[in-house]
């Protein structure tokens, strides 16, 4: 295919390039029109493939390019809906951790407060135990201090009645 298009510039540059520019000067419009198709198909003939090459690859390279742009989008609203789902799981686990450490609370809380009552009954009953006993404890010494009062009296007048009166004066 070259080889004809060579063939035929070298024809029509030897058959429309004429000398004689003075009978012809207003006809030469032909020749030139013949000689610009001939050029422009030259051209054509030897810049279209490497120009259709060019921008088809430079298509498919902004192609690629806009596929991996789309890829890494994709990529990264995966990469969004994953952090959301884990953002909205987290929230839950909060939640169910608020409401669990109340309950633990109230629980724990109401354990200690169970141990306070029943360490103050305790306490109330050794106080109660520890207040007979000194009561128990007094009456002792009480009774202990007069019978040594009674038995350092004479025995003689020790009747009924100084008994209740020694009695009655310690009691008073």
């Amino acid at each position: 295919m070259s080889r004809i298009l060579v063939f035929m510039l070298m024809i029509s540059t030897y058959a429309l390039a004429s000398g004689d520019i003075g009978e012809h000067a207003s006809s030469d419009i032909v020749q030139r029109t013949v000689n610009f198709a001939l050029f422009a198909g030259l051209v054509w003939y030897l810049v279209a493939e490497p120009a259709k090459n060019y921008f088809a690859s430079r298509s498919q390279a902004i192609a690629d390019e806009l596929k991996k742009v789309q890829d890494k989008l994709n990529e990264s609203l995966s990469h969004k809906k994953e952090a959301l789902a884990k953002i909205s799981d987290a929230e839950k686990f909060a939640q169910e951790l608020a409401i669990a450490s109340k309950k633990e609370n109230k629980i724990i809380n109401d354990h200690i407060m169970n141990q306070c009552d029943a360490e103050l009954e305790i306490l109330t009953k050794q106080h109660v135990t520890l207040a007979d006993f000194e009561q128990r404890k007094m009456i002792r010494k009480v009774v202990e201090d007069v019978l040594g009062e009674v038995l350092s009296q004479s025995s003689d007048s020790f009747d009924k009645e100084a008994m209740a009166n020694v009695i009655l004066k310690k009691v008073a």
